[in-house]
């Protein structure tokens, strides 16, 4: 395990054995694809429950990504202030309140407030997990660590959707998120496991105002904006693919919610996959390039998908397989781009991962309530939405200036 003084490595001095940090951290990313993932085969359910449209529930997803991206903003800056695990708690603990509430809801329209108040706290998790990583690692062994993360993780969005089906199956869509609230205090417990990554004599005591203009200061460099925008498009074109997927498959090609949870999970072994191939990339080559060539790959499925759909070419599988390729480029975009992000400006790792984590949260709120907008009954909406998606993270990614050697925190 290593930490940052003046730019080099050094060993940290840490009762936590490195693997168990590498769960836990893992645990705290995987808030998110548990709770989008695990209530995804219920969409149609959950509207037919509450005698809502599908547009209507979807917009239960999108107000998750708003609450998510929002959140980020006011989680990152708390974090570079009193601290990670702090504000990981108050999250933890706010996002558990919106599981039950969500358990509980009776109309779509508190659904769709409750998910918002269930990102907003879950949001904190991830945020500050990726900062406690910048914390203890420079940029291209940060990026390794998040593909490690990211590979651990990796179970959840494999699981979730599996188990979300057979949930409701058996138990009915509430249940679902009386199983998220479990999830949540385990991991509570779980964080008490780990020491603080944030030292109180590098912590930023600032105001909002100097918070702004650290915001604005990031927003206003090149390379932050490349970095942040090619995982924003990629995640936009990833959201669009989760929001439309439940109607498509389950309603469009007819298949079971348990068989999608199935096909949802072999997406993510292509992830997991590609997670492995970045980490011996990232040695070989450095991260930049490892985005640049991810964001490449990107453009290229993501078109093929748009292309074979819209000429009606070989159905189901036209879509699965280029999905799957697109999607396991999560492994070279997601950990490169985030690392890359939080590495520009010293002292502000947590408040780039919370500013990154909203324009991609944003753009993946806005991606998918723009399909639930155009839902026609068909694919199409979807498809041409991640493959134009796809070349602006392409586009993003060679937008990206040539760096010097890294910055020291």
């Amino acid at each position: 395990m290593a930490s940052l003084s003046d730019g080099r490595a050094s060993p940290v001095k840490s009762p936590v054995h490195p693997h168990w940090l590498a769960v836990v951290l893992s645990s705290l990313m995987a808030f998110a694809p548990l709770a989008i993932d695990m209530y995804l085969p219920a969409l149609p359910a959950i509207g037919r429950d509450l005698a809502a449209p599908p547009a209507a529930v979807q917009l239960s997803l999108s107000s998750f990504f708003l609450g998510f991206g929002i959140g980020q903003l006011v989680w990152g800056p708390l974090g570079d202030r009193f601290g990670r695990r702090g504000p990981i708690v108050a999250g933890i603990v706010l996002y558990i309140v919106g599981c039950v509430a969500c358990a509980l809801t009776a109309d779509a329209d508190h659904l769709v407030l409750w998910r918002f108040v269930q990102a907003f706290g879950a949001c904190a998790a991830p945020v500050l997990a990726r900062a406690m990583v910048r914390d203890l690692f420079p940029q291209d062994q940060a990026a390794r660590m998040l593909s490690l993360m990211m590979l651990i993780m990796g179970i959840a969005p494999m699981v979730a959707p599996l188990l979300g089906g057979q949930v409701l199956v058996w138990s009915g869509w509430r249940m679902i998120f009386w199983g998220l609230a479990v999830f949540g205090l385990i991991v509570l417990a779980g964080l008490y496991t780990i020491p603080e990554s944030l030292h109180a004599d590098k912590r930023r005591r600032i105001g909002v105002g100097d918070m702004l203009s650290g915001y604005l200061r990031l927003l206003g460099d090149r390379a932050f904006m490349a970095y942040t925008l090619s995982g924003a498009f990629f995640t936009g074109g990833m959201f669009a693919y989760i929001a439309a997927t439940p109607f498509v498959y389950i309603e469009y090609f007819g298949i079971s919610p348990q068989f999608y949870g199935f096909l949802f999970g072999i997406n993510v072994i292509g992830m997991m996959v590609f997670n492995m191939v970045n980490r011996r990339l990232v040695l070989a080559i450095g991260s930049d390039r490892s985005l640049v060539w991810g964001a490449l790959a990107c453009a290229g499925f993501g078109l093929i998908l748009a292309v074979l759909w819209t000429t009606g070419s070989f159905g189901l599988l036209g879509i699965v397989v280029p999905l799957f390729f697109y999607l396991a480029m999560m492994g070279l975009v997601g950990a490169n781009a985030m690392a890359g992000a939080m590495s520009v400006v010293p002292g502000m790792a947590g408040a780039a991962s919370g500013l990154a984590g909203t324009v991609q949260f944003g753009m993946g709120a806005a991606a998918s309530a723009l399909v639930g907008w155009l839902s026609d009954g068909t694919p199409v909406p979807m498809v041409l939405m991640i493959g134009v998606m796809a070349v602006c993270c392409a586009v993003s990614a060679l937008a990206l200036p040539k760096r010097g050697a890294e910055p020291a925190l």
